[in-house]
């Protein structure tokens, strides 16, 4: 096997991977409806030459196998060429398990929020002290430079999702990563396009931890009441599974104490140890407490877990700072869950205490499309100062009486007392914006897509 040729090559974790195989050897191709930075740009400095619009003639002749992304369906041009000459296929999970997962260490990192910053923190601290761990993490973590690379290592580190593998296989990713190690961030209603109900999210995660080895572990949040009806499950009906719960409530098993946040980070304390991270928000020290549980696992000791944690750089899109001009500062971000969105404006809220703080968000992913969250954005958002809101591209992929009510949410969060503004497009979101900002303002641009290159066009016309 030398070809491989992805369909829908610029999804964080389909370019990981590309970038993995293309690094053992492998000539890669892909193709993608939208090819946009950074993984575009991430990917052609690998050496992937990448087709935009999906053609059947875009899959090379000699390609031995194809991978096919969970953003594919039938009547895909691409995908009904494989079906037709009958290539070998196989979905991004499968690959990964069969070219990379066997007979490793597999650390599987899982969750409705934190999880690529969760694995990306556990990849550092075990590369950072000499494991080479490979790892799979759905976008890029700045000390890591990629979100990809398979080593000889024993140890790899994976971002788990519960979403569906493929359009031929319904079950959830994670269910393919053969763990040793399980970390549970969090569990919530989500990714409404596939799931009727958080029961059924849960039954993924219980499906879990059943193929966890009597000598690996599952580090569980101790303060989530649906991570507890998980734990309960393992308790009654898989009792060989060692679960450890970790939080900030006296019931944890691993307890996190002595919570100081500052502008510039946070500190915290675990099973008596003391540690920081140049990182905002209880988030991202709930995130910490459960890398750095993982790595103790690992063989790591609370010395070199410090010394790794404050060199930590974060990743790309989690309240990355784009730029700053004339004061007004933009920052980019991947929340769109309704609890993220909270999370991402009381971290900010932390770190420029003293700014009045403007929430732009792209109402885009499966489930922030249909009006399953309506009242739950509008509290979030109006956490914010300011709320300015895209339109929804593409609605007709929900039936209208399930569809996001937009004029609605502006005007909840109005009522709430946030100034809301619902543009009519990008170009529009940033002229509104740009006559209305203050020097010290902080622009926090939240999608979980390009946002038709947003952060750009703010700098730009913050810059005339």
């Amino acid at each position: 096997m030398k070809h491989v040729h992805f369909l829908g090559i610029c999804g964080t974790a389909m370019g990981a991977v590309a970038s993995a195989m293309a690094r053992k050897g492998y000539v890669v191709t892909g193709t993608d409806a939208n090819v946009y930075p950074p993984m575009s740009t991430f990917l052609e400095s690998e050496g992937i030459s990448i087709s935009q619009g999906y053609k059947p003639d875009n899959i090379p002749d000699g390609t031995d196998l194809v991978v096919i992304g969970n953003a594919m369906s039938r009547g895909n041009a691409e995908v009904e060429t494989v079906l037709e000459k009958n290539y070998r296929y196989m979905s991004l999970p499968e690959t990964m398990k069969e070219f990379f997962l066997w007979g490793k260490q597999n650390y599987v990192v899982t969750g409705t929020h934190g999880k690529t910053t969760t694995s990306s923190m556990l990849a550092w601290l075990m590369q950072d002290n000499g494991l080479n761990p490979g790892f799979m993490i759905g976008g890029i973590a700045r000390n890591l430079g990629r979100g990809g690379n398979f080593t000889d290592s024993d140890y790899c580190v994976l971002e788990g999702d519960e979403y569906d593998t493929a359009f031929f296989d319904k079950r959830s990713k994670f269910l393919h990563y053969l763990p040793k190690v399980v970390i549970i961030n969090n569990i919530e209603m989500d990714h409404a396009d596939i799931y009727a109900n958080v029961e059924e999210i849960k039954l993924s995660f219980k499906r879990l931890l059943r193929v966890v080895p009597k000598d690996g572990v599952v580090y569980i949040n101790a303060d989530c009441p649906n991570c507890a009806d998980v734990r309960e499950h393992a308790a009654a009906e898989l009792r060989m599974v060692k679960v450890v719960s970790v939080g900030m409530g006296e019931h944890a098993d691993l307890r996190i104490t002595n919570i100081a946040h500052r502008t510039d980070g946070c500190d915290f304390t675990l099973d008596g140890e003391p540690y920081s991270i140049p990182m905002v928000g209880d988030f991202n020290i709930r995130n910490a407490a459960m890398a750095t549980c993982a790595a103790r696992f690992a063989g790591l000791t609370p010395d070199q877990i410090r010394a790794s944690l404050a060199t930590f750089e974060g990743v790309a899109r989690r309240q990355e700072i784009r730029g700053t001009v004339h004061g007004v500062t933009v920052v980019d971000d991947f929340a769109h869950h309704p609890t993220a969105i909270k999370q991402a404006v009381q971290g900010l809220r932390q770190r420029f205490p003293k700014s009045r703080l403007w929430v732009l968000f792209d109402p885009r992913s499966n489930t922030t499309i249909r009006n399953l969250f309506q009242k739950e954005l509008a509290e979030s958002l109006a956490t914010a100062d300011f709320a300015v809101l895209s339109p929804v591209e593409n609605h007709k992929r929900v039936a209208p009486e399930n569809r996001l009510d937009e004029a609605r949410l502006c005007a909840d969060i109005t009522a709430a007392g946030t100034t809301c503004y619902l543009g009519t497009g990008v170009d529009d979101i940033v002229a509104h914006v740009v006559a209305h900002v203050h020097p010290g303002d902080v622009l926090l641009v939240m999608s979980n897509g390009g946002f038709g290159g947003i952060h750009g066009k703010l700098l730009s016309a913050l810059a005339q």
